[in-house]
């Protein structure tokens, strides 16, 4: 019997796939966990003991960064956000509830604008363009071409990090996913064309190894919950609200009557785009009810 570290990069039928520095072990939890209310979940650092029987335990859940996503996973390091142009349409207010869910979680995020060929060389996609030309300027890093993505990638992922793609359901994440590491095999579907919003074709979450690190395809990320967040905490989210409240004349300024602030001048000055403050005070609308709006569940 000896003793192993590793990440579970796959859970199927009450068994967990673990990659360690050995190579892949297939493990089971041991009852401990049901006793203390836990459960691994793809992305856990873990201890497993391997027996020279051919049956292996997950003994240990190892300090986790974070959990997110319902099937969740954890110690998510960078977000990959898909957002498509078209099939389903882009939507800057959908991209802002990401962004603020993710910006709360303390998670960085990558933006990738999929199906952009089927608007090519349309003033539609010059549009969404210089919407995320913003994005951009505040910080974000977007991409537009999913094969300068596929070669950048790589290299953008640290020893060890776990990245997961994110987006509405339909947006292309694992389309993209088998673009970018070809032995995926992950199934895509079709868009309804009914209801504009894409079937889920990802059913369970999974880690592929890529770079230094991993990506993970899941389900988890297509309906974003934002009621959890505190509604003074919530302008925090908004990274250049953020910046920008250094100068508000009011510590913890929430931006709305007071006088001598910072965000309300940059809006004026359309330095803030009207669509981000707008988008903020919905979420304050939603957070004060406690409720997701109806079209979003």
């Amino acid at each position: 019997m000896r003793q192993a570290e590793g990440t579970v990069i796959g859970l199927i039928a009450g068994f967990y796939d673990v990659q360690t520095e050995e190579g892949l072990v297939r493990t089971r939890a041991r009852g401990v966990f049901r006793q203390k209310k836990q459960k691994p979940v793809v992305g856990d650092h873990v201890e497993i003991q391997i027996d020279d029987h051919g049956t292996s335990y997950l003994v240990k859940i190892l300090p986790r960064v974070n959990r997110i996503g319902r099937p969740a996973v954890a110690n998510v390091s960078h977000v990959l956000l898909v957002i498509s142009a078209v099939q389903p349409d882009f939507s800057v207010q959908l991209l802002d509830r990401f962004l603020t869910f993710f910006s709360w979680q303390k998670v960085a995020v990558t933006i990738y604008l999929s199906k952009s060929d089927l608007l090519d060389n349309s003033p539609k996609l010059d549009e969404i363009k210089a919407s995320l030309g913003y994005y951009e300027k505040i910080g974000y890093s977007v991409f537009y071409n999913a094969n300068d993505l596929g070669k950048e990638i790589p290299n953008l992922i640290s020893e060890g990090q776990i990245w997961t793609l994110a987006g509405q359901s339909g947006a292309g994440k694992s389309t993209l996913l088998n673009k970018i590491k070809e032995d995926a095999n992950q199934e895509t579907g079709e868009i309804s064309q009914v209801l504009n919003r894409g079937k889920h074709t990802t059913r369970q979450v999974k880690l592929f190894k890529l770079g230094s690190g991993f990506l993970a395809d899941t389900p988890g990320f297509s309906a974003i919950d934002l009621t959890p967040i505190k509604l003074n905490q919530l302008k925090d989210y908004f990274v250049e609200f953020n910046k920008a409240s250094q100068y508000c004349k009011f510590r913890g300024c929430q931006h709305l009557k007071e006088p001598g602030c910072e965000v309300k001048k940059l809006l004026e000055e359309k330095e803030i785009l009207n669509s981000r403050y707008e988008d903020y005070l919905a979420m304050r609308t939603e957070i004060s009810e406690g409720r997701m709006p109806e079209y979003l569940k």
